[in-house]
């Protein structure tokens, strides 16, 4: 089953739009300027794919915290396949947020765990997933500059 949960382990039991739209209001409320960045990683194991889904509130100047997502796909797939099925979790979440982050005029980067670096085996996906983030309207954000899918998500797949 899966299910939003904080990075205590706390389950988040009400709809996640609803419980980011709670934690907008009550950060503004507290004079935090916000920021989003959404991403996804994820780790082979024993012939299943394990991924872990991100949404980090970062506060202008004052640190962050996250939500997380789990999940698993019991399948061999390719490299290249594993790296669009990343982005695609993470552009589910982010069209699904975007208009709550507009009305609340908070600024949405959209995280891939891809290298801009060609000898990188992960870069084989980078003009295909940057082409689909950026194309359904989002920023796009790739390694080194990528840190919600490869330093937040990547510590809880």
């Amino acid at each position: 089953m899966e299910f939003w949960r904080k990075l205590n382990g706390q389950r988040i039991d009400v709809p996640i739009k609803e419980a980011v739209e709670a934690t907008i209001m009550r950060e503004t409320e507290a004079g935090h300027k916000l920021k989003v960045c959404i991403g996804s990683d994820s780790q082979v194991r024993s012939g299943a794919v394990e991924f872990a889904t991100v949404i980090v509130f970062l506060r202008e100047k004052k640190g962050g915290f996250m939500f997380i997502k789990n999940s698993r796909i019991e399948r061999q797939m390719s490299l290249r396949e594993r790296m669009i099925l990343e982005v695609a979790k993470s552009v589910e979440v982010a069209y699904s947020m975007c208009d709550l982050l507009d009305f609340y005029h908070v600024e949405l980067e959209v995280h891939a765990d891809i290298n801009t670096d060609p000898s990188f085996q992960s870069n084989t996906a980078l003009k295909e997933a940057m082409g689909y983030i950026l194309s359904m309207g989002f920023v796009f954000k790739a390694k080194p500059d990528a840190f919600a899918s490869s330093s937040c998500a990547d510590k809880v797949v």
